[in-house]
């Protein structure tokens, strides 16, 4: 917990005479407030999960905006519904800082009916001195948004640089507005055709890049993201379906800037500025968590495996976990393929367009453990048809499908020229 947000959020407390909470615009808690009321009632279920899991639901946070407190300069409350499992009503407290919302100040009422608005004694006075702390407190917000819009060029250094003294320069300036804990997830969306979108329009990002890939038409877009304390991959998968529905290129205040690349690499310039681009990738993979920054590129090269798997065999994704792809964590392990791809002289000749017929035969043939009655099944052919091929496939290349090291070399290079 940030020490000066909770004097700040401290400071509140003793201004209203009620214990309060601080979250950011995306309903993650930064701060509280100690309630010392003996009564189990004195929470409500949205706080007591606010306070355990540091952030809240997607559906609590579309169930308070209603009330408009995105837009609202100044206190809005809000009465109690238990249907929506708000036991309390709530003063919201918005922390704006030059026309943008950065954060909430929340205050929970007390033992008022339901339908009572709350906090209705306060003075306006007291309102007031409250609101001028929210204003330093969105200040503050909004030098770490800009600090954090800046990390796009260090990741990009990180996961890219073979210089151990760049890298090491890297972390250092990553962990200066992120801190040197974690957990993190890196999250690979490809393709990318568009600009680099702002950093404000992906859901818990932290920072975001363009990596160029030798040898594929365009760049992978690189979102590095904070995890909740459980290292649960909920806030990725959050920011994967975001990605894959379409996000805004560019962006206002918090956009983020991207690393260039050199030696004819995609540039990942900055996001100022709006228009948006409509770029929607294909899939999106995910690094399993880490705990330091430091761990960041064997988490990207996971997720650029987990997004080749995706693309080559759709059942994985559109969203694909590292740790979920089962045998490509060891094929994508290889090279991207492209011209002059090493392909197994024995497998080549069954690789060309030609045989595209035989190759799927052989591919379902071992997806089916070598098993005639299923493997006919599923591509709808008689076993005569299906012997007769797999014969065909023998010839091609020479390998006895009766034995289990040619099963193995051919599967893998099946698997592999997917990808």
């Amino acid at each position: 917990m940030n020490a000066d947000y909770q004097d700040l959020v401290d400071e509140i407390s003793a201004l209203l005479g009620a214990p309060a909470t601080l979250e950011d615009r995306d309903f993650r808690l930064i701060a509280f407030g100690a309630h010392d009321s003996e009564d189990a009632g004195a929470m409500d279920p949205v706080r007591t999960r606010s306070i355990l899991t540091r952030r809240s639901t997607a559906e609590v946070k579309a169930w308070f905006e209603r009330f408009g407190i995105a837009t609202a300069s100044g206190p809005v409350r809000i009465p109690a519904d238990p249907g929506a499992g708000v036991l309390r009503g709530r003063l919201c407290l918005p922390v704006r800082h030059r026309e943008t919302v950065f954060g909430y100040v929340w205050l929970l009422a007390g033992d008022a009916p339901a339908p009572t608005l709350p906090y209705t004694e306060l003075a306006d006075s007291e309102l007031d001195a409250a609101m001028a702390v929210c204003g330093r407190i969105g200040a503050q917000l909004a030098d770490e948004a800009r600090a954090r819009a800046d990390l796009g060029p260090h990741l990009f250094t990180l996961l890219t640089s073979e210089s151990d003294d760049r890298r090491e320069a890297a972390l250092t300036a990553l962990s200066g507005p992120l801190g040197a804990g974690g957990p993190y997830a890196l999250l690979c969306a490809a393709p990318w055709a568009g600009p680099l979108p702002g950093l404000r329009t992906v859901p818990g990002a932290s920072a975001l890049t363009l990596v160029p890939v030798p040898g594929a038409s365009g760049p992978r877009l690189a979102v590095l993201v904070r995890l909740g304390a459980g290292a649960d991959l909920g806030p990725a998968q959050s920011a994967s379906r975001t990605l894959l529905a379409g996000t805004p290129g560019g962006g206002a205040s918090g956009g983020a800037s991207g690393g260039g690349a050199s030696g004819g690499g995609a540039s990942g310039g900055g996001a100022s500025g709006g228009g948006a681009s409509g770029n929607a990738p294909s899939a999106v993979g995910i690094g399993t968590a880490v705990r330091s920054l430091a761990d960041l590129p064997a988490a990207w090269r996971e997720a650029s495996a987990a997004v080749r798997a995706a693309l080559a065999r759709p059942h994985l994704g559109p969203v694909a976990e590292w740790s979920a792809i089962g045998p490509y964590r060891l094929l994508a392990a290889l090279p991207d393929s492209g011209p002059g791809h090493p392909v197994d002289p024995a497998v080549g000749p069954l690789l060309t367009p030609a045989h595209a017929e035989l190759a799927r035969t052989a591919e379902v043939f071992l997806d089916c453990a070598g098993q005639a009655g299923r493997t006919a099944t599923a591509l709808n052919i008689h076993r005569q048809t299906l012997y007769y091929r797999l014969s065909r496939v023998e010839q091609l290349t020479g390998l006895d499908l009766h034995e289990g090291e040619d099963r193995l070399l051919l599967h893998m290079s099946l698997k592999a020229a997917r990808l």
